[in-house]
């Protein structure tokens, strides 16, 4: 026996619209979605303008004093300036690569800013080597100890500064301002130094405290700059803050641009685990692992016949049946309740009028029409054409079905025409 939905029905005549479910999300529909949506917008926006206002509005993008960086914090301008004018500006983040890019017979400026500390104060040897200039910029108290013990860390710098000194680039530059800028302030933490040897102290201010030293560390000429922000985008341009920098950058055809990364910073403390674990600890921690995954394929995924369990719980089949009639009464699913009505009707009336389980649903509705000397096509709508628009319409569908059971029952043998094998009122 074939569905209801057999090709059978459009040669018998058109079939009648279903129900038409929307599936289109309503604009409640969609407005209620998209409301933890808009509340977690909300969210980000408050604590945007949250960060906005403690900042002040300040942001620093890339590292400080980046050659490469157009930031306020950046260092592009200096490097572009110094570029223009000849000189070799060759970037570097690790000791290696200030070698390569130093070593080449010509003298070599190097500038040096470790805000993170990752260089250590020995590797300043290997710089004295490679290098004819050193210009560390805001050196930290074991870097001054180190390559400057003459010389100490004091306050911040308090305004713009005189030369008051002999070097040819603080009396080129006059005078500079080395405070940080609105944009560049917080980005790193600018210093003076006060000196106790014979190390030229420029840029002094009122309380003896310099921005600029300069002395000698093992052969190369080192210059000690307390201030970062004066060499930085924002801040270059203030008094003579850019002619203090090219020519202290400027001295020689190669400058190497060193901010130490990562790779330079010494390795310290004990050995890790992985140096302390014996070498075939790895090798059958993978056989383990291979052999659980094998374990877990072989029993989680076995693969035989159906096993039949019995269940714990015996549910009747009339509760079966009066539970799914609630699901489809709750979803408004008549075509569907429709559709098992009939598909019961259709399987008794076959069996009252004896034909096979193969035969069609027009075979069936043209036995029975035959049967209970019905209209054709009425007994075809009840099987199959008429759709149920409303509850009442698929009670009514219901009724009829078994007014027709009965009456095939009856016309067969009407002395035993009795129950359809429907739910009775």
């Amino acid at each position: 026996m074939t569905s209801t939905r057999s090709p059978d029905r459009g040669a018998a005549g058109p079939a009648a619209p279903a129900d038409a479910t929307p599936v289109s999300p309503t604009l409640r529909q969609t407005g209620r979605r998209a409301v933890p949506w808009i509340v977690l917008g909300a969210i980000a926006v408050v604590v945007a303008l949250a960060g906005i206002l403690l900042t002040g509005g300040r942001s620093h993008s890339g590292a400080p004093l980046d050659p490469a960086s157009a930031a306020p914090t950046g260092g592009k301008a200096l490097a572009q300036v110094l570029h223009a004018r000849g000189v070799d500006v060759e970037s570097a983040t690790s000791l290696d690569q200030v070698r390569t890019a130093a070593w080449g017979g010509d003298e070599a400026t190097v500038l040096v800013f470790d805000d993170a500390g990752n260089l250590a104060p020995s590797a300043y040897d290997e710089l004295a080597q490679i290098a004819k200039t050193i210009v560390i910029v805001e050196p930290s108290f074991q870097t001054l100890g180190e390559v400057a013990p003459g010389a100490r860390a004091s306050g911040e710098p308090s305004g713009p500064m005189d030369a008051g000194c002999a070097v040819p680039a603080a009396e080129r530059a006059g005078r500079i301002d080395p405070r940080p800028t609105d944009n560049t302030a917080g980005a790193t933490v600018p210093g003076t130094f006060r000196v106790q040897d014979d190390g030229a102290a420029c840029f002094a201010d009122a309380s003896g405290a310099s921005s600029l030293v300069r002395t000698m560390f093992k052969g190369a000429t080192l210059y000690l700059v307390g201030s970062a922000p004066l060499l930085m985008n924002d801040g270059v341009d203030r008094a003579g803050n850019a002619a203090l920098g090219l020519n202290l950058l400027g001295q020689h055809r190669t400058l190497v641009w060193y901010l130490p990364g990562l790779d330079d910073r010494p390795v310290t403390g004990p050995p890790d685990i992985a140096a302390l674990t014996p070498g075939w600890v790895t090798p059958v921690l993978l056989l383990l692992v291979l052999v659980f995954i094998a374990a877990a394929v072989w029993r989680g995924r076995r693969l035989g016949p159906l096993v039949v369990e019995n269940l714990p719980v015996v549910v009747r089949a009339g509760e079966t049946r009066e539970g799914r009639a609630r699901l489809y009464q709750r979803s408004s699913a008549r075509l569907r309740a429709a559709d098992a009505l009939r598909i019961g009707a259709i399987g008794r009336l076959a069996a009252v009028a004896g034909l096979p389980r193969t035969a069609s649903v027009t075979e069936v509705a043209d036995a029975i029409a035959a049967l209970v000397g019905q209209d054709r096509q009425h007994v075809r709508g009840l099987l199959v054409d008429d759709v149920p628009r409303t509850d009442s319409d698929l009670i009514a569908l219901s009724d009829h079905l078994a007014t027709l059971e009965r009456a095939a029952a009856a016309a067969l043998s009407p002395a035993e025409a009795g129950p359809t094998g429907r739910m009775e009122p």
